[in-house]
């Protein structure tokens, strides 16, 4: 195998121990694998959730009794919202959503289809579609994953020297554990953002950026020191 491709692998991209959704993720090699799974995961993982620690808000909805949702916020199931998760005013989560431990859904935000790991930010008008945000990334206000090419075709990731066809129409953006990305910024279909790395604000980015990078303001990317 081209050693470029390991990035692209869950286990290169995540701490599984950061997410409720672990035993979905290590049954796939690539992490866009579980985006059609997502659904049927949440469906039946719920029932069996600690009544103790989580309650069924109904519609498929399961949420941590410890977790904070504002009454304008918008959620349809299934969904799985974690402990001490924040869902803030007029959230909008369409369903298939996984919201992780503490993970914050802020002011007009909208998720569908996606997995969110613990300590997630997504805190300010951001669109998460068909996507995997790893333990603790943030979300500048703004930022947002675009998940359908314009010309309807399906997703392909490419890399320094290879390229892989996922199958799918919507594939949105793969954040991996510490990513930070800045305001306005918006992560084209396929997007792959290694470990620890930081894109600019208002930067278009596409195709996969290695860990601990740097996505600067002309796009150029460059090794973090």
């Amino acid at each position: 195998m081209n050693n470029r491709l390991i990035c692209l692998f869950s286990y290169c991209l995540f701490n599984f121990s950061h997410s409720i959704a672990a035993p979905l993720l290590q049954e796939h090699d690539y992490p866009w694998e579980v985006l059609g799974e997502i659904e049927e995961f949440i469906r039946t993982l719920s029932p069996s959730l600690d009544p103790a620690i989580y309650e069924n808000l109904g519609g498929g909805v399961y949420a941590a009794k410890s977790s904070r949702i504002a009454p304008s916020a918008h959620i349809e199931g299934p969904c799985i919202i974690c402990e001490h998760a924040e869902i803030r005013h007029c959230a909008l989560i369409r369903g298939s959503a996984i919201i992780g431990a503490k993970a914050v859904v802020g002011n007009s935000t909208e998720l569908k289809n996606c997995i969110l790991f613990d300590g997630v930010q997504v805190p300010h008008y951001n669109y998460v579609g068909d996507s995997i945000l790893g333990y603790k990334s943030h979300l500048g206000a703004g930022a947002v994953t675009s998940n359908v090419k314009s010309d309807k075709s399906p997703v392909c990731i490419k890399g320094d020297g290879f390229a892989v066809e996922t199958g799918r129409k919507k594939v949105g953006a793969i954040l991996g554990d510490g990513v930070e990305i800045g305001c306005g910024a918006v992560l084209c279909p396929g997007t792959v953002i290694g470990r620890g790395s930081t894109v600019y604000p208002l930067v278009r980015v596409r195709g996969v950026i290695p860990e601990h990078s740097i996505v600067k303001g002309d796009g150029s990317v460059v090794p973090k020191r």
